[in-house]
């Protein structure tokens, strides 16, 4: 149970809890950043006529929704990386690196199965009349994309995009299991010293509340923004 004993010694550690929460920000930065950018060169591929691209993704994300992110995440550290010499530094002083770009990457991957999903359904959801508008106007196909259908896709698809930031600020709490000193792991370590597991549990959902609610808050106000010019 909860006691005001319990939250005074948990406050003890409250620095481990901001560590982590620089941590965790830092992770979702990354994944997103990383993500985006692996989901469109997979949405592009699995749209390719090339069938040897388009296979190939589709395979990748039905692979990747298809099983546990905990266990892809142990793949990537003690498989993939298990031979690997990472630079042994301390990020911000205190996240270690080597821990930090698997965990980085795994969340990057599983992300970007699911994003490739949602950015192939926001291109498709564009009419084609727009693409051969654009040909006849003489744009290339790159400069559709870029200029034309990318745009009006990424509006369409933000919502899911913003429920896929919040649910990466979540998720990157598993990261915890190979030592990447995040939130969750700052629970672990104030249990293991406090022998109280009540209270940082309720101060860990009180940093991921204040993380992903004023997120989709901020995602929602642009959302509308955007959406203006199509009432008028």
């Amino acid at each position: 149970m909860f006691s005001s004993a319990g939250f005074a010694k948990t406050w003890q550690y409250i620095q481990l809890f901001e560590q982590g929460l620089i941590c965790t920000l830092s992770l979702s930065a990354l994944t997103v950043l990383f993500g985006f950018i692996f989901a469109l060169i997979l949405a592009l591929m699995r749209m390719s006529k090339i069938k040897p691209l388009s296979w190939f993704a589709t395979c990748y994300v039905e692979l990747f929704r298809a099983t546990p992110m905990l266990v892809q995440l142990f793949i990537i550290y003690y498989v993939v990386f298990a031979n690997t010499s990472l630079p042994n530094f301390k990020l911000f002083g205190f996240i270690r690196f080597d821990r930090f770009l698997p965990g980085v990457v795994a969340l990057s991957m599983n992300s970007g199965a699911y994003l490739s999903e949602i950015i192939r359904a926001g291109i498709q959801s564009i009419d084609h009349g727009q693409t051969e508008a654009a040909r006849s106007l003489g744009l290339t196909s790159g400069q559709t994309l870029k200029e034309i259908i990318l745009p009006q896709a990424i509006k369409n698809i933000l919502p899911a995009i913003a429920n896929e930031f919040v649910t990466i600020i979540k998720e990157s709490s598993i990261c915890y299991t190979i030592g990447v000193q995040e939130i969750m792991y700052a629970v672990s370590a104030t249990k293991g010293a406090t022998y109280r597991i009540a209270e940082p549990l309720l101060i860990a959902t009180a940093v991921y509340f204040c993380l992903t609610f004023p997120t989709s808050k901020i995602i929602a106000y642009f959302e509308r923004r955007m959406s203006r010019g199509d009432r008028r």
